[in-house]
């Protein structure tokens, strides 16, 4: 079986295509026929060896991949689920050593797995389950109620976008920031207000509202930057694990893996993006070998919507 996977860390050329042993589905868990598996920023910490301390008893390759979608192709004994070998579905992936999403074939446990939006391409599936999960789980930290004011930035990422429209279905206020290039974009996903992205985002979110704002979801990794944007006693979600220590302030760590075995929260994810709630954005779709190529485009910045390994 093909996979995509690293034997030694360093830059994308590292990526090679790695022969993987053919796995089997156990009790309760399904076995999916990979067609799709989207590039994230996480799996660039796979590749570098920024994340190689969590590897260090486990032998290569390294197969990266948060994101899979495809068909079941085997379902393990005695499993309990709703989903039939041939449907198409979607899942995240938490990476060990070869047990990442860029595979051919994967086995996950049936709670992880949920069926894939209907109308949707595998390559427009693929980019929903880490990126809707972890949007899903900041608006959870920071438990907003209706009519509140959440800002949001990096709102042109996946993350953040899945973040806007989120939190405007539950009936919030939002601030986005946005390039200049990516205003449209961004008011398009719903932001009531758009304010130019810069080291000053606390200062321009705060001429908007002057008192602070309830929650932010700091897609852009600004943390010290972006904190003076909200109000005592308001809330931070962070998904780079930054917390400070100011004002009353709530700060979350938002740990996608937290939610991982959670089909439940993937299903409404599902439902929401047939709704037309959320948007699947695809960048680019690579075969295997050019996955080299899909990091370096992820690595120099402004990809609007997930590059996915097409397999």
């Amino acid at each position: 079986m093909r996979g995509v996977g690293v034997i030694e860390f360093g830059d994308p050329d590292v990526l090679q295509i790695v022969d993987l042993p053919e796995v089997q589905a156990g009790p309760g868990e399904l076995r999916l026929r990979v067609h799709a598996a989207t590039v994230n920023p996480t799996d660039t910490g796979i590749r570098d060896g920024s994340r190689a301390e969590r590897l260090r008893d486990i032998p290569p390759p390294y197969v990266p991949g948060m994101d899979a979608a495809g068909v079941v192709d085997q379902i393990g004994p005695g499993t309990e689920t709703d989903l039939a070998v041939g449907d198409a579905v979607m899942a995240m992936v938490v990476p060990n050593g070869s047990h990442g999403a860029y595979r051919e074939s994967i086995v996950l446990s049936a709670d992880a797995v949920t069926r894939a939006p209907a109308g949707a391409s595998h390559i427009e599936a693929s980019t929903l389950p880490m990126n809707g999960l972890t949007a899903r789980l900041s608006l959870d930290q920071l438990a907003l109620s209706p009519s509140d004011t959440l800002a949001v930035t990096g709102a042109a990422g996946c993350y953040g976008g899945y973040v806007v429209q989120l939190a405007k279905a539950e009936g919030l206020r939002v601030i986005a920031d946005a390039s200049a290039t990516d205003e449209e974009l961004v008011r398009s996903l719903g932001a009531d207000v758009v304010v130019p992205r810069g080291d000053d985002i606390a200062a321009r979110i705060r001429e908007v509202e002057p008192g602070g704002v309830d929650g932010l979801a700091d897609g852009a990794v600004q943390n010290e930057l972006a904190v003076g944007a909200v109000r005592d006693g308001g809330s931070f979600a962070s998904v780079r694990f930054w917390a400070g220590d100011e004002r009353g302030i709530n700060f979350h760590r938002t740990l996608v893996t937290s939610y991982d075995h959670r089909a439940d929260l993937l299903d409404e994810l599902r439902a929401q993006a047939e709704a037309g709630i959320l948007t699947l954005r695809v960048a680019a779709s690579y075969p295997p070998e050019q996955t080299a190529e899909a990091h370096r485009r992820l690595e120099a910045g402004g990809t609007r919507g997930r590059c996915v390994i097409e397999f």
